[in-house]
């Protein structure tokens, strides 16, 4: 499965930069994200409970930063264990273009599911996939904008803002 899309947020290309790349306005952002840590310089460990069709589980994966063309792009790969559910593995390739005002966002995602959450269609699939992908990018640019607060943390230090390329 494959997902293409764009978005202009609000706000220069070095703050939407320093956006993707804060644990607090990410966990905020991922539908179901309950934990989001940095395990190294460029690699993420989270925990994210999805609803897909009739199946709910809980995910564990990590992620992996290539920040090599920061900050105008960077490229992700990561898998997650959802247990009975199954698992899933993928990436994406961010670009960002600096515009008068605001930046213009533009990523490419590849997913490939496994074990059972895989046997419910690949049309099952792919509109979850969407919905997941517009509603992290809706309330990434409510955030970006200054239109929504982040909401408060319990544990302090654990959505500290870090930016890989100079970690």
């Amino acid at each position: 499965m494959e997902l293409a899309d764009e978005i202009t947020i609000p706000a220069p290309l070095e703050k939407v930069y320093e956006g993707l790349n804060d644990i607090a306005i990410l966990k905020a952002c991922i539908p179901g994200c309950e934990v989001l840590n940095w395990t190294n310089k460029n690699e993420l460990e989270a925990t994210v409970t999805l609803k897909i069709g009739p199946v709910k589980a809980k995910f564990n994966g990590k992620v992996t930063l290539d920040t090599t063309n920061a900050p105008t792009g960077f490229s992700l790969a990561g898998a997650g264990d959802g247990g009975l559910a199954g698992f899933a593995k993928g990436g994406a390739d961010v670009e960002l273009i600096a515009e008068e005002d605001s930046t213009l966002l533009k990523y490419v995602a590849k997913a490939e599911p496994g074990g059972k959450i895989a046997q419910l269609g690949g049309r099952l699939i792919n509109s979850t996939a969407r919905k997941l992908s517009k509603m992290f990018f809706t309330k990434f640019e409510k955030i970006m904008s200054g239109e929504e607060s982040l909401p408060e943390e319990d544990d302090a230090g654990e959505t500290a803002p870090r930016d890989p390329v100079s970690a």
